[in-house]
């Protein structure tokens, strides 16, 4: 998830780590804080991978007795980039992150891929939901107001998070034409009609 997130950046520009660990706290809302030891050894696992090159930077000259490095992403960086971007996951206790940062470099997909991980993406979450109900169902005699209350918020953040993928399918096939099509669980096709203002 790194890696993408550095390789998506340096597809923008050069950088140097500095500026790499500020963008990546910027780009999540300050919700995603990346600590040095991340940052350093993963950008050392890209340039042995060949995705991105160290260069020296000029312009910024010594800083401390130290001169900062500029990472550039390669071809091959660019290769990787766009395999991680549309990877399927393996681990669904990291799905919400990971998509948080593919939808940030969701700009360089074509639509037709957009799509397909935006309609991916709800029907985890619609798995997800589905388990928080039947977890409810079961365990509501046994369990204490504040376990009850924890998984009402899962239940509330799942629905939310549903209602906002859909808005972004939505304006997906507004963009291309295409007409809006939202599956509901347990009900009809539902088709809107919505245009971009």
């Amino acid at each position: 998830m790194l890696e993408l997130a550095v390789l998506g950046l340096l597809k923008d520009q050069p950088m140097h780590g500095y500026q790499l660990s500020r963008e990546l706290g910027d780009q999540q809302g300050g919700a995603w804080r990346v600590s040095y030891g991340s940052l350093y050894p993963s950008l050392r696992r890209l340039e042995k991978q060949g995705a991105i090159e160290a260069l020296p930077d000029p312009a910024t000259g010594a800083t401390r007795g130290r001169k900062r490095t500029t990472y550039r992403i390669t071809e091959e960086g660019e290769r990787l980039f766009f395999e991680l971007l549309q990877e399927t996951p393996h681990d669904n206790q990291t799905e919400d992150q990971r998509f948080r940062v593919r939808l940030a470099f969701f700009r360089y997909l074509p639509p037709e891929t957009r799509l397909r991980l935006l309609e991916r993406r709800r029907a985890g979450l619609e798995e997800r939901l589905a388990t928080i109900k039947d977890s409810m169902r079961t365990t509501r005699e046994h369990s204490d107001d504040y376990t009850l209350a924890l998984m009402q918020h899962g239940r509330s953040t799942a629905e939310s998070d549903i209602a906002w993928v859909d808005g972004l399918i939505a304006t997906e096939r507004a963009r291309t034409g295409a007409p809006v099509s939202v599956k509901r669980r347990g009900s009809a096709t539902l088709r809107r009609k919505e245009h971009l203002s």
